[in-house]
Order: C-alpha cells, then sequence, then structure tokens
C-alpha cells in the first residue's frame, strides 16, 4: 500500500503518464523525488501536523508533492488553478500552510498574491521562477532522498464552499495511521472497483478536487498506472482509452454528454474493449445518458454517491441500475437515514435529507457553524442532498437542500427538469432553479445554452417549456427559459449554479 513497495521491485514502472504530452513518471522516479520533496519540507522545520498547499494545473510533478507531505506526516491542501490571486491567498492563509508550491504556467496568479503572504511562508516554483518564490527542482536537487520516518501518515484537507461564501477546508480525520496503512476509504475503493497492479487508471478531471485526488493516490498506492489527461477533451479520453489500454476510468455526467455528442464516426474509430469499469460520480446524470452508455460500453458503467466530506457512501453496479434504473445505490460506508427538516425518519418514496451514521464525523476548518448544521442531535452527518430510497433501500436523489425551489408552500426539485431539458437535440448545457414571484414566493426559471445561439429567442423559449409540460407537471416546469452563450462550469463539469442564480436575486434576497 505504498508506491515505495512497488518501486523496490519494479522502479522502471511507469506511475504516471500525461495525456497527451505521454510525459511519463516512473514509480523509481516517482519515490525518489517524493523522499526528496518530504526531505525538503522537513529541512524548513515542518513537523507532523503541519501543512503545506499545492497550487498547480494537472501536472507530471503533482504527486511527489502529495507523497512527501503524506510521507512526513503533513497535512497537503490542493488549491484550484482557475481561483484569483485573492482566493488563493484566503486558502494558503486559512489552512496555515507553511509552504506553497506552484507552476510557472501560473505565474500570473502567483504574481499577484500579496507581499506580506509570500514573506512569511516558504514559496516554490516549478518550471521556471518569478520574484518571490525559490525554484524548485534546484531545491529537490539539494535534498538526498533519504526517505523520512514519520510516525503517521499526512492527509489532504481539500476546500469546498462555506456558508459565508467562502470555501471551507474539510478536516480530515486524525487516523493515526502508518505511512503504508490503507485508510477504511481507500480500502472500501480496492474492494468496489479492484485496483490492483494491473490497473491503468484514466483519470479525465482537475487534480485538485477531492475524487481525482484520492483516486489517483489509491492507484499509485496498489502499482497501477495513472494517465492523467492534462485538460479535459472527449475525443483525447477516447483516444487515451484505446492508446493506453485503459482499465478504469472516472468521469462526471458532463463528460458522458460531451462523448456522446461527437460524431458517432469519431466514437467508434477507437478500440475501447480494454475498459473494466468505467465510474461516474459527482452529480446526477440523467437516466437516459446512462443507458446511452450502457448501450455503447457495455456492463461496465459504475455510480457512486459520496462526498469531499466523506461521512457515507453509496455505490451500484451496472446490472444493478438497469431494475432500479436513476439510482445511486445501497450505503456500502455508514448507515443511511432519509429524514425530514424536523429529524423525524420518512418511508420509502418519501424525499427528505440524506444522513449517515457511523461512517464518521465532517469538521469544516474555521467555520463551526457548518459543522454543526452538517450534524443532527444524533451525531449523523449530511452533505445536504436530498433523496428517497425504495422499498430494497436503493438511494435515489433529487436535488441539493440548497437549491429546492418552494412555490406557494410545494417543493419543487429542479433537478428533474434540468435533466430532462439536457437531452433535448438544441440544448447544450442548462441550469434550472427559482426565481422570484411576488405571488407563490418563487418560481421555476431556466437558463439554457443552446448548441447554436441563433436558436435562442420566443420560439425556442416556448418549444422547450411545452416539452417539459410533455413529460412533467407543470408546476415543475420553467416558466420562462432565458439563453446564454455559455454556463460557469468546473473543470469536472460541476454546473456553478450559485453563480447563475445570484443574477435574479437582488442583495442576496433568496430565503
Amino acid at each position: 500500500m505504498h508506491p515505495r513497495e512497488i518501486a523496490a521491485r519494479d522502479s522502471a514502472k511507469p506511475a504516471i503518464v500525461m495525456a497527451p504530452s505521454g510525459a511519463m513518471v516512473t514509480y523509481g522516479k516517482l519515490v525518489d523525488r517524493s523522499n526528496r520533496a518530504g526531505e525538503l519540507f522537513r529541512s524548513l522545520g515542518l513537523q507532523p501536523g503541519d501543512g503545506i498547499a499545492i497550487c498547480m494545473e494537472n501536472h507530471e510533478r503533482y504527486f511527489e508533492l502529495c507523497w512527501g507531505a503524506h510521507d512526513s506526516g503533513l497535512y497537503y491542501t490542493p488549491i484550484s488553478s482557475r481561483l484569483r490571486p485573492s482566493e488563493v491567498a484566503y486558502i494558503v492563509g486559512d489552512c496555515n500552510a507553511r509552504v506553497l508550491v506552484m507552476s510557472h504556467a501560473l505565474a500570473e496568479i502567483a504574481s499577484g498574491l500579496p507581499g506580506e503572504l509570500l514573506e512569511r511562508i516558504h514559496c516554490f516554483m516549478i518550471d521556471g521562477t518569478i520574484e518571490g518564490f525559490r525554484p524548485y527542482e534546484a531545491a529537490l536537487a539539494r535534498m538526498s532522498g533519504t526517505p523520512g520516518a514519520a510516525a503517521v501518515q499526512g492527509a489532504a484537507m481539500v476546500y469546498s464552499s462555506g456558508t459565508t461564501g467562502l470555501p471551507k477546508g474539510i478536516e480530515p480525520p486524525s487516523l493515526g495511521l502508518a505511512i503504508d496503512q490503507p485508510t477504511p476509504l481507500t480500502s472500501k475503493l480496492i474492494e468496489l472497483y479492484g485496483f490492483d497492479e494491473r490497473t491503468v487508471y484514466l483519470s479525465t478531471a482537475p487534480l485538485y478536487h477531492a475524487a481525482p485526488l484520492k483516486f489517483n493516490s489509491v492507484v499509485l498506492a496498489t502499482g497501477g498506472t495513472t494517465v492523467i489527461l492534462q485538460k479535459f477533451d472527449a475525443e483525447l479520453a477516447l483516444a487515451s482509452i484505446e492508446r493506453y489500454r485503459v482499465t478504469h476510468s472516472q468521469w462526471v455526467p458532463t463528460m458522458f454528454i460531451r462523448i456522446l455528442n461527437l460524431p458517432e464516426e469519431t466514437r467508434r474509430r477507437y478500440d475501447l474493449s480494454s475498459q473494466q469499469v468505467a465510474i461516474h460520480a459527482a452529480a446526477p446524470c440523467p437516466p437516459e445518458v446512462k443507458e446511452r452508455m450502457l448501450g455503447w460500453w457495455g456492463p461496465v458503467v459504475y455510480e457512486y454517491y459520496s462526498g469531499s466530506e466523506s461521512v457515507g457512501m453509496c455505490a451500484i453496479g451496472p446490472r444493478e441500475w438497469l431494475s432500479h434504473r436513476g439510482s445511486v445505490g445501497k450505503a456500502v460506508r455508514g448507515e443511511m437515514h432519509i429524514l425530514d427538516e424536523q429529524g423525524r425518519a420518512l418511508p420509502p418514496g418519501e424525499p427528505g435529507l440524506v444522513y449517515f451514521a457511523n461512517a464518521g464525523q465532517v469538521q469544516y476548518h474555521n467555520d463551526p457553524e457548518k459543522t454543526a448544521r452538517a450534524h443532527n442531535d444524533r451525531g449523523w452527518a449530511t452533505i445536504g442532498d436530498i433523496g428517497y430510497v425504495d422499498a430494497e433501500g436503493y438511494l435515489y436523489l433529487t436535488d441539493r437542500r440548497d437549491y429546492v425551489i418552494i412555490s406557494g408552500g410545494v417543493n419543487i426539485y429542479p433537478q428533474e427538469a434540468e435533466s430532462l431539458l439536457s437531452l433535448h437535440p438544441k440544448v447544450a448545457d442548462v441550469a434550472v432553479f427559482g426565481v422570484p414571484n411576488q405571488e407563490f414566493g418563487e418560481e421555476v426559471k431556466a437558463v439554457v445554452q443552446p448548441h447554436s445561439m441563433a436558436d435562442a429567442g420566443p420560439a425556442l423559449e416556448q418549444e422547450l417549456i411545452q416539452y417539459c409540460r410533455g413529460q412533467l407537471s407543470s408546476i415543475k416546469c420553467p416558466k420562462s427559459v432565458d439563453f446564454s452563450a455559455a454556463l460557469p462550469r468546473e473543470p469536472t463539469g460541476k454546473l456553478l449554479k450559485k453563480k447563475i442564480r445570484e443574477r435574479y436575486w437582488p442583495s442576496g434576497a433568496r430565503k
């Protein structure tokens, strides 16, 4: 359960391959560099329990920093490469990082960081340097590469949105495990998906997100090879599956939609027969989209439901899903409970907040209010999703608590209309949410990115509204549709609905 074990047996085995560049890091090189990185951190006075921050694009040297921190008992905080300098500075300060590592590709962001921050901590830059940063490669070259002897392993502290609008760190549990011991989540992922030394894993998303960071780490701990897309591209992903004979991969529904939208000739061009497990998560997947993927790729499409907070987990395999269409599975970590807003248990078929017990609690760094909100009086934890279970205990998600529309006292879950509209042939992307209504409090609004802005206008608006009303109750359907040339999404495909919704709620007036 550590790259050192693999390097000792086969130092030339590929650990990391970047696509499309083909840059490769062997296990021998990964272990040598991570040993040196850990030694560098310790030479700067960092002790177990201290932290570093990493702000880079998908880069071949990303994981040597993670493993160097892991082996030194340090917390490591990945920071989005898409943030503004002030946002990066906030996270670096909030997580109490004593070291910041950036790449020269992000020099513009780095140059905007406040001088006080750069003077207070140790700052390094890869692939070149600017004022305030030291060259990382030169610092590493001065280290001997002697492995550290940390008493416990370090852990990632990722950041998510907070109640104040500022990101909040999710503090990992203090497990006190040795550096080669798997965490309970790692063991569960290996059990579910069979990661081992034969695995070739395609990583499609930015490494600063929790899932790609964790899954890549598991692959490297078990001796597989991880193929990391430098940036997601639908055809590149298919080409990489063929080129590297990928066995495992991870996706979000938006990526499925993008590869399904490729011309059929393009999709048929690539040999995808090496695939054994294609995992998706992060957002509800329209059932029609998943059915098309299963029809194309066969019974290799697996789904799980969890969150960066890791308070619990559900999972479902391809054959199970066909008999429980739309479900995200049964609980495989923790005991699942569906509760109403008063904390009362709800029967099968009734939607409520999804809670997990006995899988760990969540602690938000420097935010006791958000931490308290995530738990009930029994200590069960939720990440704010709403769903219901069927009689067999399979979970079906309806939406996020924060996105529920209350119109005339009726709860409306916009995910239904959003999933339906995403299948319309003229729709490239869509967001559905509540907007002010003087009589009913809120009404349903859709903002659509059409495949062609030439189609945008009253005629398409009415076509989409009628399309919804043909398949959903009218109360669930948009009363109006606006059009946009693009909707804001994370590189992972996560829709930044809050940014869109804020345009319609002056001064944050929404309840």
